[in-house]
């Protein structure tokens, strides 16, 4: 497991009147914005090349599909629910 292949992400995301929450756009750390076309799936998932644990999102981009994670917080307070990362290619 490489902690250099996790990268850490802004994402803008919502809420939907149930709770579940769901990626809308990332922002990449050169600045570069991507909207998400749809979240394919989600599910409980291990990071196998960035390590951690989280909850995978395949969403897609652009056509194509993608991984995203969010690694929630061990200590939730106010609002710091966790953070969302990618595994470098």
């Amino acid at each position: 497991m490489n902690s250099d292949a996790k990268v850490y992400v802004a994402v803008i995301a919502s809420f939907t009147e149930e709770g579940n929450l769901f990626p809308r756009k990332i922002r990449w750390e050169d600045g570069r914005e991507y909207l998400i076309d749809k979240v394919l799936d989600v599910r409980p998932a291990a990071a196998l090349k960035a390590g951690g644990q989280g909850d995978r999102y395949t969403v897609q981009i652009n056509g194509h599909p993608s991984y995203l994670f969010f690694e929630r917080s061990p200590n939730i307070s106010g609002t710091n629910l966790g953070r969302w990362f990618v595994e470098r290619k």
